[in-house]
């Protein structure tokens, strides 16, 4: 890993655990530069590189890139393989998972309707709000008042919300449903 990189993982440690890029003279202590001119070569190098850019009044802000996450290669998951090395991209999780910002949220979920689409208690679903959705979807609905995480399917008698655990019954609506949005990717954080 060459210094840029190591002094970017610092910045991006420090923006992740504070939320604001550091002074000149904090950025100069924190990533070991002997001067200011040290950290303004730094900086516009970063800049040139996408990952910084400079707000109004002059101050360095992180531009989307920084938070882009390098993408180091593929990992079967069946038998090994030799590793690849690192690759040359790096995204975003929103350039990946989000493509409409104003109309993506995130929901918690809660149970374990959904195991069986990969979906698990304590995951966070990434929503697109949308008011339509087509059959198959995996939506966030308002049925009868009350939001839940299912298939959206339809048969002779209407719409339904189908789980993907054998265990839970299929839900049709007593008096309204209401798509709220369709999931288009989660998260979770394992335990470490």
């Amino acid at each position: 890993m060459d210094r840029d990189q190591e002094r970017l993982g610092i910045l991006q440690d420090h923006v992740a655990a504070h939320g604001v890029l550091p002074s000149y003279a904090g950025m100069a202590e924190l990533l070991g530069f002997r001067s200011k001119a040290g950290v303004a070569k730094f900086s516009g190098r970063m800049v040139d590189r996408g990952l910084l850019r400079k707000a109004p009044g002059g101050q360095l802000a992180p531009a989307p890139a920084f938070f882009a996450r390098p993408l180091v290669g593929r990992s079967p998951a069946g038998f090994p393989s030799p590793a690849d090395e690192l690759l040359e991209d790096a995204i975003t999780i929103d350039d990946y998972l989000v493509d409409h910002p104003s109309r993506t949220v995130l929901v918690l979920v809660r149970g374990d309707s959904m195991i069986g689409a990969g979906i698990q208690d304590g995951d966070y679903v990434v929503v697109e709000r949308r008011e339509r959705a087509e059959p198959g979807s995996i939506v966030v609905a308002i049925v009868d008042g009350e939001f839940t995480v299912k298939y959206l399917d339809r048969d002779a008698k209407g719409y339904f919300l189908r789980p993907a655990n054998p265990h839970f019954p299929t839900i049709r609506p007593k008096a309204t449903l209401e798509i709220f949005g369709v999931v288009v990717g989660l998260f979770r954080k394992y335990p470490s």
